[in-house]
């Protein structure tokens, strides 16, 4: 490692039996993620499960258990660091413990908080919701991921999600089911655009979203028409007829930009430089090289448009 690189410390949160021991195991299993890297794993309650030493030695991952939430100090964090010279920390965190606690800590040099995760049982949510709030959102409010375990078909995860949303606008959700699907949990009337429209318009700024929950929800979008700027790409995959019709994103960096199409039909020619608004149906097909369902666009109407104000695609 070299002296100026950092030291990533991951956070998994989240009340007894969430889950959590067993997201931390999926990361350690996980090789893109493990590295083999020197791990300091700070465990803070013991579980229903409990991690197997054996073989977390074997993942080069050092376990330190915290008794208590007094135990819990600079002083602590300075001395691991000095036994294990850890390459990068995990901390299973308990709720009970206050979260600023760690904002506001003196850590060691180079250790950098870089993500926290809340895990949450689905079926015991809306009674920690009802009879500790603050303990179930103290995390929450902090956490980059929140993820709903053990989740059934019927349960409101709209509702939940619009909870979690409105006291923490920046998190990631995620519901994963027991039959093994997940679900960003994102309704209709979430969206920034009126779903029930008879031409549902999406403009340059909502491109992004509208995108993203094309690929993520393609069967709401099935028989809608709705009307969007962009441009037309040649797709030579594609039949005659066929175009890909999108804008293009920097996804990292100004080296990295990709189109964002989705695959259209209709008569209109790529172009570098021309712009169209077009209003097409929208429907919901299956794609049969890559095993999903998708959106595939009929053309209905194209104009000539403005160039939008924003070259690149943003998702906020």
């Amino acid at each position: 490692m070299r002296p100026d690189e950092i030291i990533p410390i991951y956070i998994v949160a989240g009340f007894l039996d969430s889950g959590k021991t067993s997201l931390i195991q999926n990361m350690l299993d996980d090789e893109s993620f493990s590295r083999g890297q020197k791990t300091l794993l700070i465990v803070c309650e013991e579980g229903n499960e409990e991690f197997d030493e054996k073989k977390l030695a074997k993942q080069n991952v050092y376990l330190h258990m915290v008794d208590g939430e007094e135990e819990m100090t600079p002083t602590l964090f300075v001395e691991l660091n000095r036994q294990i010279k850890p390459e990068r920390v995990i901390m299973e965190y308990n709720n009970v413990f206050k979260f600023a606690k760690l904002n506001t800590m003196q850590l060691p040099s180079r250790w950098e908080l870089v993500q926290v995760i809340t895990m949450v049982d689905a079926t015991t949510y809306e009674n920690y919701m009802n009879n500790m709030r603050q303990l179930m959102t103290d995390p929450m409010q902090n956490s980059d991921l929140i993820l709903f375990n053990r989740v059934e078909e019927g349960m409101p995860i709209s509702t939940w999600r619009k909870q979690l949303r409105a006291m923490n606008s920046s998190t990631t959700i995620l519901f994963e089911f027991t039959d093994g699907h997940s679900d960003d949990g994102v309704s209709d009337e979430d969206l920034p655009y009126d779903m029930k429209a008879d031409v549902i318009d999406i403009t340059d700024e909502q491109f992004g979203l509208f995108y993203l929950d094309a690929m993520d929800h393609p069967s709401r979008y099935d028989d809608k028409v709705i009307r969007i700027k962009g441009q037309v790409f040649a797709d030579p995959g594609v039949p005659k007829g066929f175009f890909g019709f999108g804008r293009l994103a920097m996804t990292c960096c100004a080296n990295d930009i990709q189109p964002l199409t989705l695959l259209c039909r209709g008569d209109m020619r790529p172009s570098k430089t021309k712009w169209y608004t077009l209003t097409a149906k929208a429907q919901c097909v299956y794609n049969k090289a890559q095993d999903h369902d998708m959106v595939a666009l009929m053309q209905m109407d194209a104009t000539v448009a403005d160039k939008p104000k924003e070259q690149y695609v943003t998702f906020t």
